[in-house]
């Protein structure tokens, strides 16, 4: 069960809450637009790096083919070019999850401007608890100014006219005081209704977009984790295929490809009668 994180944490004195939201929920497209840059920047790391390694391998070419070392420079230009294609092959993941990230760019966008019309009566109830709050807070001020004037006259024996003028004030705020205060629960009453409903809105809207970015970051570590298991196969291969090729195998290739033949040279017939003489 999700806790009410949103519903129990943003009320408070001055009734902030529904900017802090809605700000936030503006900030989800910040971090969309910001997660598919990361993503974009890394893909282009890869390419550059699988274009720099497909590069090396056809280097090898150059290297010189003579001698018993030249088998050695296949294996290299072999292991390199598997090495590019797994940086091309995320490169391309890579694409895909940026595509992925700019269709739900808009689909969020969309989704964003239908909640602003959705929550305008809740901007409204918070704007007007916010205007009644200050005014309950003056009337009160005024009451208990008229109030205390009014006491002090008596208290110090004012001429009657001069009390009785005190207390119509007295009273005027007191009933000015009273209004705003039952002006004040109404607009209470509709504001925290509202904003309960709308505190609720917000966070399943960040539940659901923290749930779809984990997805696609997932699908980002499960693209690099792949790679990286086919990058230490190639790596493997390499080992091996050095392992393979030992001195003899060299030694052997090159005696089979430039051997010169098996024969060697016979004796001249001229040493042949020396030695029978």
């Amino acid at each position: 069960m999700v806790m009410a994180y949103f519903l129990d944490n943003f009320w408070g004195e001055k009734n902030n809450g529904f900017d802090i939201l809605y700000h936030n929920m503006k900030h989800g497209q910040i971090s969309t637009k910001e997660l598919s840059e990361f993503i974009r920047e890394r893909s282009a790391i890869e390419e550059a790096y699988s274009r720099s390694m497909t590069k090396l391998a056809k280097s090898t070419s150059n290297c010189t083919q003579l001698g018993t070392f030249g088998p050695v420079w296949d294996v290299f230009k072999t292991s390199t070019e598997k090495l590019a294609t797994c940086h091309l092959e995320l490169v391309k993941k890579l694409q895909d999850l940026i595509k992925d990230l700019q269709k739900y760019g808009e689909e969020q966008l969309k989704a964003h401007k239908k909640t602003k019309e959705e929550v305008s009566g809740t901007l409204e109830a918070v704007q007007n608890i916010q205007s009644i709050t200050q005014s309950l807070q003056k009337a009160k001020e005024l009451y208990n100014i008229k109030c205390v004037e009014h006491e002090r006259l008596k208290k110090e024996g004012a001429a009657p006219k001069e009390i009785e003028k005190a207390g119509i004030k007295a009273k005027k705020a007191t009933e000015s005081y009273k209004t705003c205060v039952e002006k004040y629960a109404a607009v209470k009453s509709d504001f925290e209704q509202k904003m309960a409903e709308t505190a609720q809105k917000f966070q399943d809207i960040e539940e659901a977009h923290l749930v779809r970015v984990k997805e696609i970051i997932g699908c980002f570590s499960h693209s690099v984790s792949e790679v990286h298991i086919q990058i230490g196969q190639v790596h493997e291969d390499f080992i091996n295929n050095m392992e393979n090729i030992t001195v003899d195998t060299l030694l052997e290739k090159f005696a089979e490809s430039k051997g010169t033949g098996k024969e060697r040279p016979g004796e001249c017939s001229y040493l042949h009668t020396v030695r029978m003489g």
